[in-house]
């Protein structure tokens, strides 16, 4: 199913929505940054992947519930909240590290990653802003990297090559990279443990929603993260410990997902994804 969908026509149908709009904001005359923000944001996670998918999965006739289906989904939640504890801390922490690894080398950058970003003053715009953060993302880019991508890759090379790849080009795109790609990871096996897309999803909304509330409602939580460069060398010992603690749990998390697969050669399972 999605290995027959081809990222470079997504791509295009972005870049042609872009064009569209764009002309099209020229004639308004209402026109500011947070408008244009959230012409964008609408058109990367609702107005394209709606048409891509709308227009492939008729094509093909099949629906969206043999990939996104409520079954076995309520039994996976705690589950997902303590993946979703992990990969956070374990996400702040390796932040740390890479900022800490930066500073002495490209403070200013640094000091750019660590600005607030400034929310809309504008009620509509913020909450498009927030619901596309929390929850229409998460839907948007699982159906992407772990539906589209991810297959497609696991096609061209093999299942561990789908995993990476997908993961790494998921990481690029947050500022996180490290963090990202290993969510990218668990996300991943646990799709193709599952079959089930709404798992990652699930997993997705509860992650970028407790972020949310972090860096809106409680920036100043946990007392070990870091808000300003001068914290990178204070706060080291209790980023360090929560590093490795977390290290730790997230390679049993991965080592667990990966035992639950099924005992099949990479051949046999990209095989059968395309089969599917």
């Amino acid at each position: 199913m999605f290995e027959e969908m081809k990222t470079r026509h997504l791509f295009g149908l972005n870049i042609l929505l872009m064009v569209v709009f764009g002309i099209g904001a020229i004639f308004l005359p209402y026109n500011d940054d947070n408008f244009v923000e959230a012409g964008i944001t609408l058109i990367l996670y609702i107005a394209a992947p709606i048409l891509f998918f709308r227009y492939h999965f008729r094509k093909q006739g099949r629906s969206v519930r043999e990939v996104v289906f409520k079954e076995g989904t309520v039994e996976w939640l705690p589950r997902l909240f303590g993946f979703v504890v992990i990969s956070i801390a374990f996400s702040i922490s390796v932040f740390w590290l890479q900022l800490f690894a930066l500073y002495p080398i490209f403070p200013g950058f640094v000091d750019f990653l660590l600005e607030p970003i400034p929310m809309p003053e504008n009620p509509i715009y913020l909450v498009i802003s927030l619901v596309s953060i929390a929850i229409i993302g998460p839907i948007a880019e699982e159906f992407i990297f772990r539906g589209v991508l991810l297959h497609r890759m696991m096609k061209k090379t093999s299942m561990w090559g789908g995993i990476l790849i997908s993961s790494i080009l998921f990481g690029l795109l947050h500022a996180d990279v490290v963090g990202a790609f290993i969510f990218g990871v668990i996300a991943s096996l646990l799709y193709l443990k599952t079959r089930n897309l709404l798992i990652p999803i699930l997993m997705h909304i509860i992650n970028n929603s407790i972020a949310v509330i972090w860096m809106y409602v409680a920036p100043t939580w946990p007392k070990w993260g870091i808000m300003e460069s001068s914290e990178l060398y204070d706060k080291a010992l209790p980023n360090a410990i929560v590093l490795l603690i977390s290290s730790v749990l997230i390679t049993w998390v991965i080592v667990s997902l990966v035992k639950s697969l099924p005992k099949k050669t990479h051949k046999e399972e990209v095989h059968e994804e395309i089969a599917q």
